[in-house]
Parts: structure tokens; sequence; C-alpha cells
């Protein structure tokens, strides 16, 4: 779609305009997010973005995951620098068999693979977001020291640079992103990831299966998606991971590499949140030195 000088636009007008069709009743869900009825009794997610790139980043990310055949996103109806409208995904609750499901489908999408490390979807600009984060997705062949340079250290820089995290903590840090390469476990090829897989980017549809929204995805490593979910929790988590590693096992000692990979989204959360997610940084990479 072609923008538009329309900063005061709502969200019902977006939605007109996008889908090409007359819309209804407007209500207003959390956070940016507007759910627009249309005249032919369908409902719309209509979601607005003002960061630059942020909107086609996460339109060309759904639409990356969709395209694996592995998993359920919301269809994209449409989208232009500011607007984004999804199908809305009315919600349920999981089972145990849905969980399991649900982490054969994960391992599905991985396994659909990237073209490198940090990848962004076919159409995604370089610079994406992780939640309101910016994210760059440079491109890498060598998991350990892409991870360090894109993932992990500029999120430390930030933090420090905001008083978030303290130099003698920084150091930890840095030492674990000089030994990744012997921490990092067999090498891996670059998986088509979420990105940002904690669980309330997870929706249970009415039936209990697994819908996927609001991604950050890249080509990564397989075990981030993973260590996002047991991070921040996840409904039936060990079925998801039973589901998961009965069709993807995984390498020897992945629960111990956990740490390593969590470093990214805690650090990320401590430029957006504060001091309570770098503690937990700090306390992760400390874990990954001991090993």
């Amino acid at each position: 779609m072609n923008a538009v000088d329309d900063r005061d636009e709502g969200a019902a007008e977006a939605a007109a305009r996008i889908t090409g069709r007359r819309v209804g009743a407007a209500h207003p869900r959390t956070g940016a997010l507007v759910e627009v009825r249309l005249d032919d009794g369908r409902s719309v997610m209509v979601k607005r973005a003002d960061a630059p790139g942020a909107v086609r980043a996460e339109a060309a990310g759904l639409r990356w995951l969709a395209g694996s055949g592995a998993v359920r996103v919301p269809d994209v109806h449409g989208d232009d620098p500011r607007w984004l409208v999804t199908d809305l995904i009315p919600t349920g609750r999981p089972t145990t068999h849905s969980a399991h499901r649900f982490g054969r489908d994960l391992a599905a999408l991985h396994a659909s693979g990237a073209p490198e490390f940090g990848a962004p979807p076919p159409g995604g600009p370089v610079d994406a977001y992780i939640g309101l984060a910016p994210m760059r997705n440079v491109t890498g062949a060598d998991w350990p020291r892409w991870y360090a340079e894109h993932r992990v250290l500029p999120y430390l820089r930030s933090a420090v640079d905001d008083g978030v995290v303290l130099p003698a903590e920084a150091a930890d840090v840095e030492r674990v992103c000089a030994r990744l390469p012997e921490l990092a476990g067999p090498a891996e090829p670059p998986a088509r990831l979420h990105g940002d897989l904690w669980h309330g980017n997870v929706l249970w549809g009415r039936e209990g299966t697994a819908w996927l929204i609001d991604p950050a995805a890249h080509g990564g490593h397989r075990e981030t998606d993973l260590a996002m979910l047991c991070l921040f929790g996840c409904p039936f988590l060990d079925d998801v991971l039973d589901g998961y590693r009965a069709a993807a096992p995984l390498a020897d000692g992945w629960e111990q590499r956990t740490a390593l990979h969590q470093l990214f989204p805690l650090l990320v959360h401590a430029v957006l949140f504060g001091r309570g997610f770098a503690e937990q940084a700090v306390s992760v990479a400390r874990k990954a030195l001991s090993r």
C-alpha cells in the first residue's frame, strides 16, 4: 500500500482503506490493537506502529512464518508504513494434545530454514524490531560470532550506557561472548525463528490450536526460540518440549545452553524495562560461565 499523510486517522478508517471494505464497530484491545468489524461479518485486528519499518517487519515476518506451512499465523489483509491489518483469532484454551502438536509444528518451522543467521524475512527490513526495541538483521555464517556481535553486545552496550548494567557486570557478559565457540554446542544450520516467542505471542485458538503473532522473525539458532519459551513460561511447556523433541531431537546439553540463548531477550528487556532484567541477564551469564 502507498503511504498516506494520515497522522490522525483511526483504526477503523485504516481498516476500510487497506481492506477496501466498509467497516462497522471498532473495539480497542490492549496497547495499539483495535478490533474492527467489516461489512461482510468478519472481524480483523488493526495495529498501529509509528516506528519506521516496524509494520513492514512484522508483516514480512508473518508471511515468512506462514510460508513454512508449519505453523498457524493470522492472515495479513494489508499493511502500510503505519498500519497492519490481520485476521482476528478467537481464543480458547490449550490442552496437552494441542501443546504437543505445537511443539511438533515449531520444530517443522525451524526446519524450514533460513539463508543465513540474521537473515530477514523476504521483503523485511534490515532495521527491524523485537517488541519496542530496534533489532538489526545483519547476516553471518558462524552462529557464535553472529550471536555475540548482533544479538548480545549491542543491547549490552545500550544497557551500560543507560546505567542499567554496571561495567563489572558487563565484563561477565563479554566473557560469555568470548567463550561462545566452546559453549554453543554442535553447529546447527540457520533455523526460521519466530524470534520473540514468549507466551504472550502464542495464542490458543478455540480448538486449542496454537497461533503465533507479533514475530521478530529472522534466521537464527532453533534453541533461541525454545529458550524464550522457557524464560517467560508457556502453558503445558513440558508437553510443547516433548512434542518438539519427538519431531526434532535436540543436541545433548541443550538445557545447559538455555542460559546462553536467554541473554539476548533479557538484555533487550533490560534496555526497555530496567534493572530487574539486567540482574537476570548477569545471573544467566554467570551461570553460563560456571559450566
